[in-house]
């Protein structure tokens, strides 16, 4: 598969015996440990640790995974090397003499002791090594950059000065501060996003997954372009759960991209479609990939502010990319696939309509119980456990062929959910250490300060242009990383410079949550729009140029909803529904003007007039006002009307 990860940073080619042994027992402790910190099962049996004593031992858990399952000289070796035994033994000792001594290393850290000194050297050395075999240079190139400027950033002239900062005091503050590896962004990570990687996962090998394709076929499947269609809700209905968008296109992808195909698509577009789709998963309420938890926690704000907040945009999204496929297969003259491939909508509710309460459980326990999201996650896991037994055992009732394919848990499936879960979180762990190193560095050595005051001065007093280099700067840096990932080195590095100037604090988070997101379908690292070439057998740059387009909202409604707070429901009812009514009606003149067809084939000066009209009904209403709304209408409404009343002035 043509996808995110060169040789050197895949897990060891099926490790045998002890290794494999080794590699699940790692694995599955980190996903175990989380689930126990989220049930509060320490503080019950006798143990009230500190937070960072859970972090600390966390990640000893994850640099021994990553050490353990991505041997330093890729895979294939048929042994795991001494020397990446003794980083994953080093990188356990470490953590845990952090997590054992803590609060006795917490009571003398001023005095910068010789034992904080060498365990700080030795998580820092193999945090980096880590984050290097579990995502590549990239992000250990920024990281080393965050500490040049932490030692020689006093050496720079100018705004960007920092602060001379004595090498023992940065180690032992990166290390072991809650500002820095044992900060917030380890402590979420290893905590919300374990708990709903784990919930995604089951709820994915149980056979979640695809009763929510089963489902989008029966609802989406007869209409025109119906394949599409299908794609698209189903991505949306799984990928806000996945946590990943290329996780998503090869789950849901495998199933609809073959389907787009057969159903006349070209490969190009079937895989663009398919990688908009996902990654729009992750901008989608209620669950948003675990990102709006993390949000929440980072700007401090309830998790439904979040949620209602990322309403709006989200469907916005998803109606330029549904209008779009609508009126490609009018173009083309694509049908919808043959009645008999698809299910019944009664039916698939009828097998599948357990599926449905895990979702009811996971809102119910935030919104009125006001749980944890990490505790919510696991209720709604173990509602999924009992619902996949269920299912289970009455496959071995019916003891037939047809049944033996059906949905279902074991517990052996569950033992490799743990192992899986364990594995895929590692790489978010290793970022959330090197958001950790980051934010300690900005804090200890005024290096947030001086990239803000930089970032303004760039802006040049001009909001627009602020928000132009921090997309550009998004998108760059979110390239080839997974969401998670993505959201906090973005929340660390770019959103704080938004908020500093004036932009709401959830307009600055989901700013950079979607341009992040961007980065899933912009060449020339387009991780999503590549996995899903591979699928389609399309060329990769093709897909993903294709997918820009076809994902142009994207990268428009960030800088609607900062213009226009009414997106994201802050305003009054009148300012919400007008600015959304005109939004929708804009999104759907400029979809028409980029496909190139309404009622019928447009040409050039038709394309003009729409887009021109659906870019002016887009604009904010605090920038054109009421006039760019009307004059939108009246450029849109003046090409739909000679687009419908040429074809039959020329018919009679």
């Amino acid at each position: 598969m043509t996808t995110q990860e060169p040789e050197l940073l895949k897990p060891a080619a099926s490790p045998q015996g002890l290794h494999a042994v080794v590699i699940s027992f790692l694995a599955g402790s980190v996903t175990l440990m989380a689930l126990a910190w989220a049930v509060d099962l320490f503080r019950q049996i006798g143990l009230n640790i500190y937070n960072e004593q859970y972090v600390a031992a966390m990640l000893g858990l994850a640099l021994a995974t990553v050490f353990v399952s991505r041997p330093l000289r890729g895979a294939g070796r048929p042994t795991l090397p001494w020397y990446d035994i003794v980083a994953a033994l080093l990188g356990l000792l470490a953590c845990g003499y952090v997590a054992i001594n803590y609060p006795d290393l917490l009571a003398r850290l001023w005095m910068r002791p010789m034992d904080a000194l060498i365990v700080g050297v030795i998580i820092l050395v193999l945090s980096i090594e880590g984050l290097r075999r579990a995502t590549g240079w990239a992000m250990v190139i920024l990281v080393l950059v965050a500490l040049g400027f932490a030692v020689l950033g006093h050496l720079i002239p100018g705004a960007l000065q920092g602060r001379d900062v004595a090498n023992d005091r940065l180690v032992i503050f990166l290390a072991l501060d809650t500002n820095a590896v044992l900060g917030m962004p380890l402590m979420i990570a290893s905590t919300v996003v374990v708990a709903f990687v784990f919930f995604g996962n089951l709820l994915n090998h149980s056979g979640g997954g695809g009763f929510f394709t089963d489902v989008s076929m029966a609802m989406m499947g007869r209409y025109r372009g119906g394949a599409a269609k299908v794609a698209v809700t189903a991505s949306a209905l799984f990928g806000s759960v996945s946590g990943s968008a290329v996780a998503n296109v090869v789950s849901t992808g495998v199933i609809t991209i073959p389907l787009m195909k057969r159903g006349g698509y070209k490969p190009h577009h079937a895989g663009a479609i398919e990688a908009v789709a996902s990654t729009g998963g992750q901008l989608m309420p209620p669950v948003m990939g675990a990102a709006a938890f993390l949000m929440a926690e980072i700007i401090q704000v309830p998790y439904a502010s979040i949620a209602t907040a990322a309403l709006l945009p989200a469907v916005l999204y998803y109606a330029a990319l549904l209008i779009q496929v609508d009126l490609l297969a009018a173009r083309d003259g694509l049908s919808s696939p043959p009645r008999e491939m698809l299910p019944r909508l009664a039916l698939v509710l009828r097998n599948g309509w357990p599926f449905i309460l895990p979702f009811v459980v996971l809102i119910y326990a935030l919104f009125s119980l006001n749980k944890r999201p990490e505790f919510a996650a696991f209720l709604a896991a173990v509602s999924v456990i009992a619902i996949g037994f269920w299912f289970e055992w009455r496959k071995r009732r019916q003891a037939s062929d047809a049944a033996a394919d059906g949905p279902g848990l074991t517990l052996r499936t569950i033992a490799r959910v743990l192992r899986d879960t364990g594995l895929s979180v590692t790489d978010i762990l290793m970022i959330a250490t090197a958001a950790g190193i980051i934010i300690g560095v900005m804090n200890i050595s005024s290096l947030g300060f001086a990239m803000t005051l930089v970032l303004v001065q760039l802006g040049n007093g001009s909001l627009l242009l602020l928000l132009l280099i921090a997309a550009l700067a998004c998108i760059i840096l979110g390239m080839g990383m997974p969401t998670l990932g993505v959201y906090l080195l973005l929340a660390t590095l770019i959103a704080p410079s938004l908020v500093e100037i004036g932009v709401e604090p959830i307009a600055a988070h989901l700013f950079v949550l979607y341009f992040g997101m961007m980065s899933m379908i912009t060449p020339p690292v387009a991780i999503a729009a590549f996995a899903a070439a591979s699928i389609s057998g399309s060329k990769s740059m093709r897909t993903g140029y294709t997918a820009m387009v076809m994902g142009w909202s994207a990268y428009l409604i960030p800088f609607l909803f900062i213009g226009a707070p009414a997106l994201l429901l802050i305003g009054t009812p009148t300012e919400i529904i007008w600015t959304f009514a005109t939004a929708f009606i804009g999104v759907w003149l400029v979809s028409a003007a980029v496909v190139g067809y309404l009622f019928t084939a447009a040409n050039a000066a038709q394309r003009l007039l729409l887009g021109a009209g659906g870019l002016l009904l887009l604009l904010p209403a605090q920038v054109g006002g009421l006039s760019s709304d009307g004059l939108g209408l009246v450029l849109g409404l003046a090409a739909a009307l000679w687009m419908h009343l040429l074809p039959a002035a020329q018919k009679t």
